[in-house]
């Protein structure tokens, strides 16, 4: 596949990252030749250096044949000219661009259509974490939390600790601690390295554990494997931008939330729009302002503000004045595997998150959700599976008779209303929704082959 991609800044270098090696073909354009040349050393691609919306930069970096552009620079009306550009100049078949501005996202239905703006799938990066967060606050202990089949199938991600009951135990005993809820345990990294779950496999203390299960049932597998912790009630917020307000809002008619913005013009202009969040005006790391306002009652403090060491260091000084957990924004992926466990419970990686979103639109085959995990190593994904015996490489056969490529695991199946947990002879129906986690990303070639139907399938 022909990909173009405009903007070389984190979201840019990471999508480039995640798609070289996959049999495409990555050329990226960006005005800063600098960060172009440490792209170009790293990876198999080519460099365009200019303004990606100009008609002559999109032809030079081969729009005229591309199969797709994406538009991820820093500047949303950039993104939208140059689809723009791509559709009416090139006829780009598939583009795609990020887009930050709620001015434009509340007006997306008016907007984004071949008639006004042709943009075919828009990400807005912070309304993906919003959500993303918003998850991990329904599952009290999860570290992180994504769904699939229209929110039927839910992929946790938790510690294993001690106290947890099926610690120390075989993973086959888990169906007689919950008959009732029946669930496919995808992978366990154990010190940083993936583990083949097997059925005698023992958990142990500090596994991390994914595991793949009917949403409803997700509370009662996380309590196996780790003492299930009371809902969480009280929220505090460092930092008050785009992603702090847009998750101040979401959370606000759930929980008791508070706010902290340095900036005193954004401060009052957040508890103006804001409706029962309490907003202060203050340095989210000046322990005086954190004891005034009760820290140590707080169940969560999540810092979202634009400076990662800010995010760090108050996060840090929330967990040692008693906040119960402690969840960091860190654009800096050096820093994620450093804190994660630590003072830090939980850090989001925003980028991670929004190239999920665009690996989506980007996968071969009928792919509706792609999630990136393990700081991009791991995905998981929900395929569907089109077409008969005669043409599918999945459809008729046992899961025992599919072969998937190393480290991959079919973890759930949707059939319509009616969620399958996968087992050897579970059998692919024309349709299904099949979840499969992939410790590796490295296959998703192979993965992506087997959902593709033959030529004669009409």
């Amino acid at each position: 596949m022909k990909i173009i991609i405009l903007g070389a800044g984190q979201v840019g270098a990471t999508l480039a990252e995640n798609l070289v090696g996959e049999q495409n073909d990555i050329t990226i354009v960006d005005t800063n030749l600098d960060k172009l040349r440490a792209l170009q050393d790293r990876f198999d691609l080519r460099i365009i250096h200019g303004h990606g919306s100009h008609p002559d930069v999109l032809k030079q970096a081969g729009a005229e044949d591309a199969d797709m552009v994406v538009a991820v620079t820093s500047s949303d009306e950039v993104n939208i000219v140059a689809c723009q550009v791509a559709y009416s100049i090139f006829n780009t078949p598939l583009k795609i661009a990020r887009i930050r501005s709620n001015q434009y996202l509340k007006y997306r239905e008016q907007l984004f259509h071949k008639d006004d703006m042709p943009v075919d799938h828009f990400i807005a990066p912070e309304a993906l974490v919003t959500n993303y967060i918003n998850r991990l606050l329904e599952y009290p202990g999860a570290l992180q939390v994504v769904k699939f089949a229209s929110g039927k199938i839910s992929l946790v991600a938790v510690k294993a600790y001690y106290g947890g009951l099926l610690v120390g135990h075989a993973l086959s005993t888990l169906k007689e601690h919950i008959p009732h809820a029946e669930t496919r345990v995808a992978a366990i990294y154990r010190r940083g390295q993936a583990i083949k779950p097997l059925g005698t496999t023992i958990i142990e203390a500090d596994d991390e554990v994914f595991f793949i299960a009917a949403s409803k049932h997700i509370r009662a597998v996380m309590s196996e494997l780790q003492k299930l912790e009371r809902n969480y009630r009280k929220i505090m917020i460092a930092g008050g931008g785009n992603i702090g307000f847009g998750l101040a809002q979401a959370l606000e008619k759930t929980y008791s939330v508070k706010l902290i913005e340095r900036d005193p013009v954004r401060a009052a202009w957040l508890a103006s729009e804001l409706d029962s969040t309490v907003v202060y005006n203050g340095d989210s790391s000046d322990p005086e302002l954190l004891t005034e306002e009760n820290i140590a009652q707080m169940d969560v403090f999540i810092a979202v503000t634009n400076s990662d060491e800010a995010n760090i260091m108050s996060a840090m000084l929330a967990k040692r004045m008693g906040a119960r957990k402690t969840v960091v924004l860190i654009k800096r992926g050096a820093y994620v595997d450093l804190l994660q466990g630590g003072e830090v419970d939980i850090v989001i990686a925003p980028q991670q998150i929004t190239i999920s979103s665009l690996l989506t639109h980007i996968r071969r085959g009928d792919i509706v959700n792609v999630y990136s995990l393990r700081r991009g190593v791991a995905e998981a994904i929900e395929a569907i599976a089109h077409g008969d015996s005669n043409t599918s490489k999945v459809v008729g056969k046992t899961i025992a008779e599919i072969k998937l490529p190393p480290g991959t695991t079919i973890g759930a199946i949707a059939r319509g209303e009616e969620v399958l947990i996968a087992h050897n002879h579970t059998r692919i129906e024309t349709d299904d929704h099949v979840i499969l986690f992939m410790a590796d990303k490295k296959y998703i070639v192979e993965v992506e082959k087997l959902f593709q139907v033959s030529a004669i399938f009409i």
